[in-house]
């Protein structure tokens, strides 16, 4: 590696208060359906759950605050979420 290439900063497990942004169509439901499929794999921090619209509508943000374990429950959450057809990103 050379001194101008930037290395990702290493996680170090368990995180306690791990953000996860769920970018989504907005739709009756969607929020329920997400909170749903990651509360299947970590808990969920109930009040720090935050939803915001896209000017226009047609999209919402849900910022959830979750106890990470590992790579592979990340891994884990951000496939079945994006596998529900109206998640567009998960970060």
């Amino acid at each position: 590696m050379t001194d101008t290439e930037v290395k990702a900063p290493k996680i170090e497990f368990p995180v306690t208060d791990y953000p996860v942004k769920v970018i989504s169509d907005t739709g009756v439901g969607n929020k329920d359906k997400i909170v749903e499929i990651v509360k299947k794999h970590a808990t969920i921090n109930d009040n720090r759950v935050d939803e915001r619209q896209s000017t226009n509508g047609k999209y919402t943000t849900i910022q959830l605050h979750i106890l990470a374990t590992g790579q592979d429950q990340l891994y884990d959450i951000n496939s079945e979420l994006r596998a529900t057809g109206f998640v567009h990103m998960v970060l």
